[in-house]
């Protein structure tokens, strides 16, 4: 009975064609006896035909189908019904299952669903018929995600393309602030314009703006401004010097004073987040030329010097006396100096080795005022000559001990 078509009765398959026609030549009560034989077999035939007829349902992607058959296969079934399944569509029971009065055949169609998630794209065949099915057969973690599809849509069979983008926690510089979000955007660009930041022609992206976000990312947004700034800079003067024989040796002569001058520059400013980053000189004007100093140099020789003699110093002892040199010195009582001093010894000379004579002079001091060679040496005259002299120039304070003897 495979050959036969639901609902079809081949021609000649119960009533064979010679019967039938030697029932027409028979008497009646041939007639009646071939007749009742016929009804019989049309009888046998109803009730073999009736076992043989079996009712499925076919439930293909819940569309539900009544259909009979007449044994066979799944298979059977679903070619009668015009199904074709492919090898990611999933048939139960299986197509070779021979099938069972009230049976249900399922059929769920394979879909393939092109999935990227946070950029990476892979291919998949699902039997779910939606999008919120599929992630879940595929076992997405989708909770918060942005999806392109709604979870809701169904997935036909021509399959989908989704794009799954999930929560990434990141951190934002800009404008002087620092915050940390929690985004689904898909790039860099897409997250500045969720927190409304805004970058201008010439601000610095730590990103380009095309980069993938992902979690733990820092985006930073630079400001830059640019302008131009000018400063008064002085210009040092120079110097020049000229030789001249109108000048002795080692004489200088400035005959013009050095002046200095100023200039403007113009800088290109960078500034960086209101910071000066870059300071560039472009260009300059000379607002006030500096003078040149001009120093001349002699080069004339000097002329020798001629040395007139020193006077003879006066003879005197035991410090008294001595040459007169004018004014109050010569009157003061310079025997009780020397013997406060010195002890009235011409010749002595300190424990220290640097007092000499009756005045106690230093080395130092005793050429300061014309002596020559050591004090302690020289004549008690000279002595008290250069003593006086020397009381002329600072006065008694030089003897501080004894100079109230005088």
């Amino acid at each position: 009975m495979s050959g036969l078509v639901p609902g079809h009765i081949v021609e000649g398959s119960l009533v064979p064609f010679p019967l039938a026609h030697a029932v027409r030549r028979t008497s009646k009560t041939v007639r009646l006896v071939a007749g009742g034989t016929c009804l019989a077999a049309v009888v046998g035939g109803t009730v073999a035909f009736t076992a043989l007829d079996k009712d499925v349902t076919v439930d293909a992607d819940g569309q539900r189908t009544q259909a009979s058959a007449f044994g066979g296969t799944v298979a059977d079934v679903l070619e009668n019904q015009g199904i074709s399944v492919g090898e990611h569509d999933i048939v139960a029971p299986a197509a070779d299952t021979e099938i069972t009065d009230g049976q249900t055949i399922v059929v769920r169609y394979g879909r393939q669903l092109t999935l990227t998630v946070d950029g990476e794209t892979k291919t998949y065949w699902t039997t779910a018929q939606t999008v919120d099915a599929a992630l879940a057969d595929l076992d997405v973690r989708a909770d918060g995600a942005k999806l392109s599809a709604s979870r809701s849509e169904p997935l036909g069979r021509q399959g989908l393309a989704l794009d799954v983008t999930t929560p990434k926690a990141v951190t934002l510089v800009a404008d002087g602030q620092t915050r940390q979000v929690t985004s689904t955007a898909a790039d860099v660009n897409a997250l500045l314009a969720e927190n409304g930041v805004t970058v201008r022609e010439g601000d610095e992206l730590s990103h380009a703006g095309a980069d993938r976000l992902v979690a733990g990312a820092t985006v930073t947004v630079v400001r830059v401004d640019r302008s131009t700034s000018t400063e008064q800079v002085p210009l040092a003067h120079g110097s020049r010097t000229e030789r001249t024989d109108a000048l002795f040796q080692g004489e200088k002569k400035v005959v013009t004073a050095g002046v200095d001058g100023s200039k403007t520059v113009t800088y290109a400013d960078v500034f960086r987040d209101g910071v000066r980053a870059e300071h560039t000189a472009t260009g300059e004007v000379v607002d006030v030329a500096p003078v040149e100093e001009v120093v001349q140099v002699g080069t004339k020789a000097k002329p020798k010097p001629v040395v007139a003699a020193a006077p003879a110093a006066p003879v005197a002892s035991g410090g008294g006396g001595g040459g007169s040199v004018g004014g109050g010195a010569d009157g003061l009582n310079w025997s009780a100096l020397a013997a406060c001093e010195s002890g009235g010894n011409p010749s002595i000379v300190s424990a220290s080795g640097k007092y000499h004579g009756l005045y106690q002079f230093s080395v130092q001091t005793w050429r300061a005022v014309g002596g020559s060679g050591l004090p302690s040496q020289a004549s008690a005259g000279e002595q008290t000559y250069r003593a006086k002299l020397l009381y002329q120039r600072a006065g008694a304070g030089q003897w501080p001990v004894c100079g109230k003897k005088l």
